[in-house]
Formats: C-alpha cells, structure tokens, sequence
C-alpha cells in the first residue's frame, strides 16, 4: 500500500526527547521550545515566533493579539480548513468569504477591496500549499482600509513570496507542526508576531494571561494575572521531536521538492493533452512541496480516479468542502460576490501521496496508474 502521508523523520528524534525528559523540565518553554523559537526567528526573520500546541491555537492566539470583538467582519477565502474560520467565529466575528483564484487556489487579491464594510477588522489569507498569496497586493489594501493581516501560513514553513518568508509579511503569522506537515512535532504550530510592540501582550496571552514571562526575565518581582490567556505552550518533549527536524529543514526540503518534480514532469504529458491541470507556482513564489495536486475534469472523474488507485493500493485524497456551503459556515458568515472557482475547483482537485523519503519506485507506481486510468 502506497500511502498518503508518512510522517517525518529524521532519526534525531528519540535522542532529544530523551534529552528533554533528562532535563526534568517537560513543560513548555523548555530548551528545545527555545532552540525551535529561535530557528523560526533566525530563518523567517520575525520579531518573534512561539510554539503553540497547534496551528488551530496560532490562529486563535492571532485572534486575540488582533482584538477581534463580537461583530467585527473577517475576510477569508471559503476554501481552507475549518480552524482558518472556527479562530475568528470565537470571538464572535462575521466571516465573510471571498472566492479563489483557478490557478493557486488562494485567496484571490482582486475581489478583497470590494467585500470591505466599515465592520471589517482583518483579513486573514491562507498560503495554499506552500504558494504565497499575492500578499503586496493584500498588504497594500490592508495598509489603506487600516485592516490587520493574518497569514494563514499553516502549510507555508519554509516557503517564500518575494523573498520574504510566509507567515513573515502581514502582522502575524501562524504555522503548523501537525503529522501532515513538512516538519512535524505530531501536534503543534507556532505564531509569528511582525510587530515588537504586541511581543509582551503575545506572552502574556499565551501564558494564560500572567506576566510569567517578564517575571523569568526578572523585569517583575513577581508574577501575576494581568489579562485574558489561555495555555497555548506545547510540551519541550513535543518541542524536542520538532528541533531534529528543523535542524534537517533543508535537506527535508531538497528531498520533497525532488518529489514533486517528478511528479510534475512525469504528468506532463497528460496536463498538456488537456486531460488534467497540475500546480501552478506564480513568478516570484518560491514554494515548499508540501503537496502535490492534480485537477481532473469533475468530481465524477475525480471518484472514478481514487477508486481506480485505491484498487492498485494508492491513497490519494481530496480535501476542504467550502466552508459557506457547510452548516456552520451559512451559520456564521456570508459568501460576498459570485463563487464562480470555489466549489468548482474544489470538487476537481486530488492529492497524491507527498511525504518525505517518498520512494521513487512509489511515484513511478503513481504515475503509471494515472497514465492508465486515463489513457486506457
């Protein structure tokens, strides 16, 4: 069986989680909470990064760092995971849904403007598969309307706009370590803050609204409740598993863009008969392989393909049932303008199985089913 997702994996793993628990200090902000802090510091060049126990709690860390009150308005693409929308729905807030372009399926810039109210308070762009955003643009409208950005960079570590990290550009940034993720900690994320001055409020929510942190630092003689919080800090064991691996980023890097090469050029033939489209990556978006995707026809064609690999052992999967056409999403926001992509692209698209160390042999099997399925 081929699967869809292997964890990563580097080896170093057991040896600094044992470290860890040597250490006796297996709570958060450990010294491997630290070290991972400071890699995503030094390698996005943010003001600050801290480890969250997921990216779902980056996004809700986000949320209270940006002050988001019952009312305010929220502009999100309706294709994304429900985490992007549940963080903001928290607290209290109006989502509203703009559609995506065809060709990333992100976001799409030029639609943004238009869905602006005087109730709108940020807007939250989600980097699909590793591809940035057209954040210039975003940044510009945001700059202009004197909106908050929130890069949904949950799929983006490791990937770059211009340049500038992911997760890096707007005010603040959040990441995830999940198992499907191209650097895992099994369950986990990290939030980025663009701005020094929000540092402090970003300690304090995420130690459960106390100043515990300036009190480590000794700048307090003692520590106590100064503001809401919650306890968003991952274990240093989770944190331990997470460093091995950054600390191979490039190499995991180099070893998953091979694979998705592969498989771009090995599906060319197909894409350029008409049969299936592949991914496309803008000029100037410098993309992390953290998946790789095809479009077939419709949906009837994409079930038809996944039975036809799950009968020759291959998991390939879809994913993200727009958000406004879900039961909660009807509930809590609205879809502004025409979704002329959003549903259709969605129901075409498949995921292959991307992982690190994918065996070649694995993607040639791939390959040849697909090349199959369609050519007869």
């Amino acid at each position: 069986m081929i699967r869809f997702n292997i964890p990563p994996y580097v080896g170093k793993e057991e040896e600094y989680m044992k470290k860890a628990i040597e250490s006796h200090k297996i709570c958060g902000d450990g010294q491997f909470t630290k070290m991972c802090n400071e890699w995503i510091e030094e390698h996005t060049g943010t003001e600050k990064a801290l480890l969250t126990t997921s990216g779902t709690q980056a996004l809700e860390m986000a949320a209270l760092l940006a002050d988001i009150q019952p009312g305010d308005e929220v502009i999100l693409p309706s294709y994304t995971f429900v985490s992007t929308a549940n963080a903001f729905v928290l607290r209290g807030a109006r989502l509203v849904f703009v559609d995506i372009r065809p060709d990333t399926m992100n976001i799409d810039e030029k639609l943004i403007e238009d869905a602006i109210t005087d109730k709108t308070k940020a807007i939250v762009p989600v980097h699909y598969a590793g591809v940035g955003c057209e954040m210039d643009t975003i940044m510009d409208i945001a700059k202009r309307h004197n909106l908050i950005v929130v890069e949904d960079a949950a799929q983006g570590v490791n990937a770059y706009y211009k340049g500038r990290a992911l997760g890096s550009i707007g005010d603040y940034g959040c990441f995830s370590f999940h198992e499907t993720k191209n650097y895992s900690m099994g369950e986990g994320g990290a939030i980025l803050i663009n701005n020094e001055k929000q540092v402090e409020d970003a300690e304090i929510i995420r130690e459960k609204g106390t100043d515990r942190s300036r009190f480590f630092r000794g700048q307090v003689d003692k520590y106590t409740w100064v503001s809401i919080g919650s306890s968003f800090l991952p274990s240093d064991i989770n944190a331990a598993y997470l460093m091995a691996q950054l600390e191979m980023a490039e190499e995991i890097n180099e070893n998953r863009l091979a694979s998705w090469n592969r498989y771009n050029e090995g599906l060319a033939d197909l894409a350029k008969d008409g049969v299936i489209e592949l991914p496309y990556i803008p000029e100037g978006c410098q993309h992390n392989a953290h998946m790789f995707y095809i479009k077939t026809k419709d949906m009837e064609e994409r079930k038809k393909l996944i039975a036809f690999l799950k009968e020759r052992e291959i998991a390939a999967v879809f994913h993200y049932i727009p958000l406004h056409s879900a039961p909660a999403g009807l509930k809590y926001g609205r879809f502004h303008g025409e979704d002329r992509y959003t549903t259709k692209e969605s129901e075409r698209l498949l995921r292959l199985p991307m992982y690190y160390n994918l065996e070649e042999s694995d993607q040639e099997k791939v390959m040849d089913a697909i090349h199959a399925f369609y050519r007869g």
